[in-house]
């Protein structure tokens, strides 16, 4: 009998045993899947473009060859980011002294600070603080990275939301808060009326074949508040139709992202063609 005991208490205690490295087993898989993700979290990002001209809402910002960088920081659950962004160009464009009348060359520059939350994976919001000073100096005035005021011309907030209907198509919606960066129209008695101007795109990707992609949009702008806007000479009015190719060229090992984008300004009777080389 007292052996018949023993053997069951053995037999108690291997299955205890068994129980306790399997779970040991199992935490210490958890905690290596953790690890692995942890190691893949990366909080800060960078990246850098050049482009033959830099296009934005149907604005010809530069028209010559530029290079874009940002820096970036990303939340772990990638829900957060917050940003800045800067562009310099290799070619200058004329711009006129207040003082002496006479033009000079000037280089596109901006530092522009953005960032936004992803609610769900359909729905976002974003602020971008805009700060395109190319030319300030040269045509005579005071450099003021953080100044707002709405007759300098170069600094503005905009607040947008964007929204995928379908997986291909988004909806995109920017509003200019306030009157910044001459976003406004003057009045019978002189006095300035902000016109919060609203702009409104829908891009949606209609092929794809490989590594290569086709997306058609179309965007316009109005106010609410003015009849000028910050996009438009008058009226509210459709400003940015065209089509973006999405390739990827293969460099040896390396796929080099490149993006084609043929853009129509109906009002301003403006047709431009951008290439945009994704180095990283």
């Amino acid at each position: 009998m007292m052996i018949n005991y023993i053997s069951k208490l053995k037999t108690i205690d291997n299955k205890k045993a068994s129980i306790l490295r399997m779970l040991t087993l199992f935490i210490t898989v958890l905690n290596i899947q953790a690890q692995s993700k942890e190691e893949n979290y990366k909080a800060f990002t960078a990246g850098l473009h050049i482009k033959n001209m830099h296009l934005w809402h149907g604005f010809v910002v530069h028209p010559g060859a530029m290079i874009a960088t940002n820096l970036e920081f990303n939340s772990k659950d990638k829900k957060l980011n917050f940003g800045v962004w800067g562009g310099a160009s290799f070619s200058g464009v004329d711009v006129t002294n207040n003082t002496t009348g006479e033009n000079t060359n000037s280089y596109y520059k901006e530092f522009s600070i953005y960032t936004s939350y992803k609610f769900t994976d359909k729905f976002f919001v974003e602020a971008v603080s805009h700060n395109n000073y190319t030319g300030v100096e040269e045509r005579g005035d005071n450099l003021h990275y953080w100044s707002y005021d709405v007759t300098q011309g170069y600094n503005f907030v905009d607040v947008n939301l964007g929204y995928k209907i379908t997986p291909n198509t988004l909806l995109y919606l920017a509003t200019i808060i306030g009157g910044g960066s001459g976003d406004y129209q003057i009045q019978d008695d002189g006095s300035r009326k902000n016109s919060w101007t609203h702009y409104f795109e829908v891009k949606s990707k209609v092929w794809e074949q490989g590594n290569t992609n086709l997306s058609l949009f179309a965007g316009g702008a109005w106010s609410f508040l003015t009849d000028k806007t910050f996009y438009t000479n008058n009226k509210g009015n459709i400003i940015n139709v065209g089509a973006t190719l999405g390739k990827k060229i293969n460099i040896g090992t390396y796929k080099l992202p490149v993006e084609v984008t043929a853009m129509w300004n109906p009002e301003q009777e403006k047709t431009v063609l951008q290439v945009d080389l994704t180095i990283f």
